[in-house]
């Protein structure tokens, strides 16, 4: 297990990033496996919805742990897990969740900074004591910020990616592999996140935020496409299923 779980830190390199192509089930995993994939990644979006569920953990953590199983069974890259706020309502809790998807097998989650339904951020402190709670297991933790979120870019500024850097300082000091700092499309920002930033960092990639090699230009170690995949899959699905009914 912790020979997966340092394969997959390893892949973390700021200017030449870890490109993950987000899957919802053993079925999309298997094909972005074959595809070339370095490491497997969920996206809590498309594994609710696949499930007929919303995002926000109103998945069940069962449904989302047997999920994992079922993926693990189809590859042997290394697979991290997006366990959106941590499945637990106290740091404690988050411990126990997160150390049963380690015990399955995950090399990796992401954490969100907010918990399920709330907009504002948790106290640094508070949000800390969880990635230390996650990290504790052994796990790689891809500690998420949303300081951006909902942020026009046109309010872009020094202060906020201040408030980055504090919050990438104190998840570093609890343990966590990586940053992800999900929203920012301003190539300066995330330029300057990068050169300060004590964790790697992981981005959303989305039209119009650049390509693969124009992020990795800007010391991105990690790309990440969240909900898209699966926002794609269910468009072509639909117009297929449209195309064939109207006929």
């Amino acid at each position: 297990m912790t020979n997966t779980v340092d394969t997959f830190r390893a892949l973390h390199i700021p200017g030449d990033p870890l490109v993950l192509y987000n899957i919802w089930d053993a079925g999309s995993a298997r094909v972005v496996a074959e595809a070339g994939a370095k490491a497997i990644a969920t996206g809590s979006y498309g594994v609710a919805e696949a499930n007929g569920y919303r995002d926000g953990e109103t998945l069940p953590l069962g449904v989302a742990l047997e999920n994992l199983r079922r993926i693990l069974t189809v590859t042997e890259l290394p697979v991290t897990i997006d366990m959106e706020a941590g499945y637990g309502a106290t740091p404690a809790e988050v411990g126990v969740s997160v150390g049963k998807a380690f015990d399955l097998g995950a090399a990796g989650i992401n954490m969100e900074d907010r918990m399920p339904g709330a907009t504002e951020l948790l106290p640094v402190a508070d949000a800390a004591e969880r990635v230390t709670a996650a990290a504790a297991t052994g796990i790689h933790v891809n500690a998420r910020t949303d300081v951006y979120l909902g942020v026009d870019p046109a309010d872009y500024s020094r202060d906020l990616i201040d408030a980055v850097l504090q919050r990438a300082s104190a998840y570093a000091e609890a343990g966590a592999g990586s940053l992800f700092v999900p929203f920012l499309g301003d190539h300066s920002t995330i330029n300057a996140i990068c050169e300060a930033s004590p964790l790697p960092v992981n981005v959303l990639w989305a039209p119009g935020r650049g390509s693969v090699a124009e992020l990795a230009k800007l010391g991105v170690a990690r790309i990440s496409y969240g909900h898209q995949p699966w926002s794609w899959a269910m468009e072509k699905l639909g117009a297929d299923a449209r195309a064939i009914h109207a006929g």
